[in-house]
């Protein structure tokens, strides 16, 4: 009978981890995946900001906010109790840009702003569903109680979340003066807008922005 060497008999290979070919593969592939998320829209907020590769030299309307300021400080909630920062989260398959009425009662000044923000949103045409609108109020009168699922049917409620108060950016105080806050699909509050400024000065700057930006 002829004998078969043990050492001629393969050998079946270990199950271990992955070989560090397929860890190198794997991160430039989660590389690939965040750049092709996340770089236009890191592009583009260098481009709106420095006006670097902008051919028209646009200059923006509404007051930069610097440094952008996180959502979550804002301590807002949903009408459903979801904080607010949770719709900015990394994975979000429709993320879209923001406009925030912030007022305290709101007065004539503030429906001002509500009106502006409704109308700038409608002339963005085909690009409308890619923004978004919601207020954070304090009073409002009866008559504005009144219209407002007829007038702003798509602007929703935010409060603050309980126990908390917004930590509002600098040179917000909607206690004092109505203001609209931009925030961009990443969660940054980027920009403000008052009643010194006109549904022009809005337009113009979202639809730049909108130009720029492949996210949101």
């Amino acid at each position: 009978m002829t004998m078969i060497m043990a050492s001629q008999i393969p050998q079946r290979e270990e199950v271990g981890g992955p070989t560090p070919d397929q860890v190198r593969k794997g991160r430039r592939t989660a590389f690939l995946l965040f750049a092709l998320g996340f770089g236009p829209m890191i592009l583009a907020s260098i481009m709106f900001y420095t006006g670097w590769l902008n051919p028209v030299g646009h200059t923006n309307h509404g007051t930069l906010i610097t440094p952008a300021m996180s959502v979550a400080a804002l301590n807002l909630e949903t009408p459903s109790g979801q904080p607010l920062a949770k719709r900015f989260t990394a994975g979000q398959a429709e993320p879209q840009w923001l406009m925030v009425v912030a007022a305290g009662a709101c007065d004539s000044r503030c429906e001002e702003l509500l009106y502006l923000a409704r109308q700038a949103n409608i002339a963005l045409g085909k690009n409308a569903n890619r923004v978004s609108r919601a207020a954070v109020l304090g009073d409002i009168t009866g008559d504005l109680a009144a219209r407002w699922s007829t007038e702003y049917p798509l602007m929703e409620r935010l409060a603050p979340a309980p126990g908390t108060a917004p930590a509002w950016p600098v040179g917000i105080n909607p206690e004092k003066e109505p203001r609209i806050m931009l925030i961009d699909p990443f969660g940054n509050v980027m920009m403000h807008y008052g009643p010194e400024n006109s549904g022009k000065d809005m337009l113009k700057d979202l639809k730049h922005l909108l130009k720029l930006s492949l996210v949101g």
